[in-house]
């Protein structure tokens, strides 16, 4: 069960409104609302103040958010929703659904030739793994460049200023996998 619909259910056994809840918590009712929804998950401080509103204790809000069955979600071929147009000649595909219930992100960046994705730095702790489908690219990483072919790969910590470059004549596919921070 997801952390939303853990907290809907335990405001409703508490006979609480949104509304009530918000404001016996301190939490912003839109919070709380795309929270119930799935749209996010919140901080672990709005967690506690949940807890606090609904008289029970942290674990007890966690303690069915991992099901004992596998997690199975299988996105069949069709037009994603979650596409990300970096400029003409690059894009982001996410490859999985529900990603905030996710432990990695997975994209499919695919990069035309003279094509270039935006220069990134995530927060330290993140970790990215390219492995090129298709075509050579240019990783820059930090101070340093690398040529990739198809078959290598990349593994970094993103939180290092990095883009990736097409200066070659073949359009370009790569497969990126995205770690959550190191708790």
């Amino acid at each position: 069960m997801s952390i939303g619909k853990t907290i809907h259910a335990l405001r409703k056994e508490n006979k609480m409104t949104l509304l009530e809840l918000a404001d016996k918590s301190g939490v912003a009712l839109a919070t709380l609302s795309r929270m119930e929804n799935g749209k996010m998950t919140g901080t672990l401080q709005s967690h506690m103040k949940i807890c606090d509103a609904l008289g029970i204790a942290l674990p007890e809000l966690y303690k069915n958010l991992y099901s004992s069955k596998r997690a199975i979600d299988i996105q069949k071929q069709k037009p994603r929703a979650e596409v990300f147009i970096h400029d003409k000649k690059s894009s982001e595909e996410i490859l999985a659904s529900k990603i905030l219930n996710k432990r990695m992100l997975p994209i499919l960046i695919k990069i035309s030739k003279g094509g270039k994705t935006h220069k990134e730095e995530t927060r330290t702790g993140i970790e990215k793994f390219i492995y090129v489908l298709d075509g050579k690219i240019e990783a820059n990483i930090g101070e340093e460049k690398y040529d990739l072919m198809k078959g290598d790969t990349l593994y970094f910590e993103a939180s290092t200023p990095h883009f990736f470059k097409n200066a070659y004549s073949h359009d370009t596919k790569l497969l990126c996998m995205v770690s959550p921070p190191k708790a």
